[in-house]
């Protein structure tokens, strides 16, 4: 049987079928006044980029290196518009930034890391005169390929200020296993590999259950049991009569709560929808707002009976916008695919998962509390 999400009405539990859950989703982009419920879901969210994402969602403060990193992401628009007058203003303006608040930005750091990040600042300097450069010269590809390393060089010194897992996960889940801190999977398919990274610091229950089933070897061989255009890609459905995990020391499916984690709040909600909490203007830690986002399947009448199957978002702007797309607050995210997107565009219901394992991070899984 078939776990996961489905085009939903406002109601719980109603399916609509696709060409109405695509209706639906398409007026509430377009803004068409629709039912209370419906008006007082979260605005979209711009952010669409998975490493970005990623930065965002790190248990970190560090607000002068984190503006620095939206400064450099905020010249998305103005790079699609070519307004290159625009782009170097914003170049300049960020290389100011970082020769005068450079001791606000390293203060974070502690002894360990302080020439690690000062290193990183010496490289991001020479990367934001080349940005300077491309957007004089209007060298669209030179802005975007130093952008993108000066963004994940800010990403690896924003990740030198993780500390210590940052909350105590409830003692009624110590039975399960625990993803604290991140893990990079390769998922080889029919049609070739995807890389998704795998956050464990806002869904460490999901993405621990997904890490121990790639190192079980779970989801070897599996096909995809649903395949919808624009929607979503899901497996994790085992051969035979179950429908998840058997774990084979309880002889029992085994069960992750739905889990989501909101920014501002210090530990995540189980088991209770945005719906549930009247939290209709929320967004998640981990929104459904890339092609790719990976997300956990439970069946529409129970939150917590998610066992294996997972989900691939098929994030279609039109569709399914950012914020609009009617999974955030109902289902978990727990990561995201960063490389092997054209592999994703190919995939259909009449491919599935060759095998599944762990690139990066596995030290980060724990079986139980």
């Amino acid at each position: 049987m078939t776990r996961g999400p489905i085009w939903w009405s406002g109601a719980p539990a109603l399916w609509m079928g696709p060409t109405l859950g695509l209706t639906l989703s398409l007026l509430l982009w377009l803004g068409i006044p629709m039912a209370p419920a419906w008006a007082a879901l979260p605005q979209g969210n711009a952010v669409t980029d998975p490493a970005a994402l990623l930065r965002n969602a790190l248990p970190i403060d560090a607000p002068d290196l984190q503006e620095l990193q939206h400064r450099l992401e905020a010249t998305s628009d103005d790079l699609r518009a070519k307004r290159w007058t625009a782009l170097s203003n914003a170049v300049r303006r960020t290389q100011s930034m970082l020769n005068t608040r450079r001791v606000a930005i390293l203060k974070p750091f502690n002894a360990t890391t302080r020439s690690q990040a000062e290193a990183l600042l010496a490289t991001l300097d020479d990367q934001l005169q080349t940005l300077a450069i491309a957007a004089a010269d209007q060298q669209r590809d030179a802005f975007l390929e130093t952008r993108r390393e000066a963004l994940a060089g800010i990403g690896e010194a924003e990740s030198l200020l993780v500390g210590p897992f940052p909350y105590e996960i409830p003692a009624e889940f110590a039975d399960l296993p625990r993803l604290l801190g991140r893990a990079t999977v390769g998922l080889t398919t029919t049609k070739g590999d995807l890389t998704v990274v795998v956050d464990g610091y806002n869904a460490p229950l999901t993405a621990g259950a997904f890490v121990d089933l790639v190192q079980r070897g779970f989801y070897n061989n599996l096909p995809f049991i649903r395949a919808e255009d624009f929607y979503v890609l899901q497996t994790g459905d085992p051969k035979g009569p179950e429908e998840g995990f058997i774990d084979p020391t309880t002889k029992t499916e085994r069960h992750v709560p739905l889990e989501i984690k909101v920014p501002g709040q210090s530990t995540p909600f189980y088991n209770q929808t945005f719906e549930d909490l009247g939290m209709f203007k929320a967004a998640p830690e981990l929104p459904f707002s890339t092609k790719g986002t990976l997300g956990w399947a439970h069946s529409d009448e129970i939150l917590d009976d998610g066992s294996s199957q997972f989900f691939l978002f098929l994030f279609e702007p039109e569709l399914t916008p950012a914020g609009l797309n009617l999974i955030d607050g109902r289902y978990a995210a727990f990561g995201y695919v960063v490389d092997g997107f054209d592999v994703l565009e190919e995939l259909t219901a009449d491919d599935g998962i060759v095998s599944a394992n762990v690139i990066e991070g596995s030290e980060n899984l724990k079986p139980n509390a």
